[in-house]
C-alpha cells in the first residue's frame, strides 16, 4: 500500500496520534507532511509505505487556513490552549467591517515574521518551546514569509471575534499572524480557533474523518497511489527493466523532469528522473 490519505483532523488529536492511528490500521510505515496543533483541525496528508519518499516534492507547498482572533485577550502560548496573561478592552470601533478589512489587506506580501516561543523550531539543538517551559530566553530570529491573499469571513462583535482565510507560504505561524492583526487593530488577540483547508493541491473537500477508516481495506478506497499522484508527468515505457531497478543510469534523450516508469507490459514500476540526459530510479513500488 503505497501512497497519500488526506486526512480531515479532528481537534484534540496530534498529527502523532493519526499517524499513530493509521499506521496500526495498514501496517506500513507511515508520516504527514506538516504538523498541525491539537487544537486545530482540518487538512492533514499522510504519506504511506513508499508514499513517504515523496516528501521531498512536498516540503515547499504553501497553504490555506481560516483561523478566529478573540480580541481583548493575550495568551502565553498565543492560542486557546495557554494561560492568559493581559486583558483589554475591546473598543466597538475596533470592529467595523472597512477597518478589519483594511488592516487584513496590509498583511498581503512578503515580510519577516518572528515565530512564537511556543513552537518547535530548533534553537541551538533545544525546541523553542523547551525553552519556554522552563523560562528561559532565547534569541528568535525573524524569517521571510509571504502572505498571498487574506479576507474577512466574518466579525462577530457580541464576541469580539474576527474569522479571516489566508493562503500562505510554508513557515507562516497564523498564531503569530493573529496576534499581529490584533495589535495593529490597536488591541490584543489570540488564536482562538484554526482549520487548514489546504495543502499545495491537497484540499479539505477530498478529505477524510479518521473515523471513517477501520480497515486497511477502507483505507485502500481513500489512497492516492503514486500513479496518480504523478498523473501529470509523462510515462516511460522500458523494454528492460532490470538496469534500471539496479541503478543503472539509462540515456534518454527527454528534459529533465520526473518520469511515471513503466514495464514492457505496462505495468507501473514506480518515479524516475531525467538530468542531463540520464534516467536514473527514484521510487520504486
Amino acid at each position: 500500500m503505497n501512497g497519500i490519505i488526506i486526512i480531515n483532523k479532528p481537534k484534540n488529536y496530534t498529527s502523532h496520534d493519526i499517524v499513530y492511528k493509521i499506521k496500526k490500521i495498514v501496517n506500513e510505515k507511515v508520516g504527514h507532511t506538516g504538523t498541525l496543533d491539537p487544537n486545530a483541525t482540518g487538512v492533514l496528508p499522510l504519506l504511506i509505505g513508499k508514499g513517504t519518499e515523496i516528501s521531498k516534492y512536498l516540503i515547499n507547498h504553501d497553504k490555506t487556513y481560516e483561523a478566529v482572533i478573540q480580541l481583548g485577550e493575550k495568551r502565553d502560548t498565543a492560542d486557546i490552549e495557554g494561560q492568559v496573561i493581559q486583558t483589554q478592552e475591546v473598543q466597538a470601533s475596533i470592529l467595523e467591517k472597512e477597518k478589519v478589512q483594511e488592516i487584513l489587506k496590509s498583511f498581503i506580501g512578503k515580510r519577516l515574521q518572528t515565530p512564537p516561543i511556543y513552537s518547535a523550531i530548533k534553537v541551538k539543538g533545544k525546541k523553542l518551546y523547551e525553552y519556554a517551559r522552563k523560562g528561559e530566553t532565547v534569541k528568535i530570529e525573524p524569517r521571510e514569509i509571504e502572505i498571498y491573499n487574506i479576507e474577512l469571513i466574518d466579525i462577530d462583535k457580541m464576541n469580539k471575534t474576527i474569522e479571516f482565510r489566508v493562503q500562505c507560504s510554508k513557515g507562516t505561524y497564523i498564531r503569530t499572524l493573529c496576534e499581529e492583526i490584533a495589535e495593529k487593530l490597536g488591541n490584543i488577540g489570540y488564536m482562538k480557533e484554526l482549520k487548514r483547508t489546504q495543502v499545495g493541491e491537497f484540499k479539505i473537500e477530498d478529505s477524510v474523518q479518521i473515523e471513517e477508516i477501520k480497515s486497511k481495506e477502507e483505507a485502500e478506497k481513500y489512497l492516492i497511489t503514486l500513479e496518480k499522484y504523478f498523473s501529470n508527468k509523462e510515462d516511460i515505457k522500458l523494454k528492460e527493466i532490470t538496469p534500471f531497478l539496479n541503478g543503472v543510469q539509462i540515456s534518454y534523450n527527454l528534459p529533465d523532469d520526473i518520469y511515471k516508469i513503466y514495464d514492457k507490459d505496462g505495468k507501473f514500476i514506480g518515479i524516475g528522473t531525467i538530468k542531463n540526459k540520464l534516467l536514473k530510479r527514484d521510487i520504486i513500488i
